[in-house]
């Protein structure tokens, strides 16, 4: 995938709008975390512990962080689209803009309800930009290209990823909570079910009927693109 591939076809207008909508939400739900103050997602947890060791915003620490995973790609030979280069600022921008606007929140009956709205916000904001089409995050595609070299399932690349980024968080300062733990359990249904949800019709050219392919027999994980195989269990 190039970073101009995919700007053609039917439902691009709508396509580029969920691809933006998606990512600013992201960012949005992201801040909603931080304010809640019960524990961030995983790279959540890094991009605060980074921001407090450098002085920066955690807005601008995770477009840097995004930028640095991107060049990870290099070497394991993953394409970007469209939505990897949009993903690693449109999201740190609408993190940094919302943190602005939205005022730290003390005590369970302000904290709980922004931390569920965060994450349940998070899992909309994933379906959207993912069922664009317009190529994964740099974390994602970080996670398919590692379990395409390597050869080792989705799951246990992103547990490892994930594990390694939490605690490497953690140690600098990132906040760890119930919040993290939920939306560890979460976000995987909230995001599949959105997906579907926000799904862009695809036009798929008519065909002779012929015998059935090496994938008929294939379970439908095994038929995912890398952007849907992230988001199974």
């Amino acid at each position: 995938m190039s970073i101009a591939s995919g700007l053609h076809g039917r439902h691009l207008t709508r396509r580029l709008v969920q691809l933006y909508v998606g990512l600013t939400l992201y960012g949005v739900s992201s801040a909603l975390l931080v304010r809640s103050g019960l524990g961030l997602e995983p790279w959540g947890v890094l991009h605060q512990g980074l921001a407090e060791k450098t002085g920066l915003t955690i807005g601008v620490v995770s477009i840097v962080v995004g930028a640095a995973v991107l060049l990870l790609w290099i070497p394991i030979r993953q394409r970007p689209g469209l939505g990897t280069v949009s993903n690693v600022f449109a999201i740190g921008l609408a993190m940094d803009g919302t943190l602005a606007l939205v005022p730290d929140v003390h005590g369970p009956a302000g904290q709980v309800p922004l931390l569920v709205l965060g994450i349940v916000l998070n899992g909309v904001a994933t379906g959207l930009y993912i069922a664009a089409r317009f190529g994964p995050g740099p974390r994602d595609g970080l996670m398919t290209g590692l379990h395409r070299l390597t050869g080792r399932s989705i799951r246990l690349v992103r547990t490892a990823i994930e594990v390694a980024v939490v605690a490497t968080g953690f140690v600098l300062g990132g906040s760890v909570g119930v919040g993290t733990v939920l939306y560890a359990l979460a976000i995987g249904p909230l995001a599949q079910y959105f997906l579907r949800w926000f799904a862009v019709p695809e036009a798929e050219p008519a065909r002779p009927e012929v015998a059935p392919g090496p994938e008929a027999g294939l379970p439908e994980v095994a038929r995912a693109t890398p952007e849907q195989a992230i988001l199974r269990p």
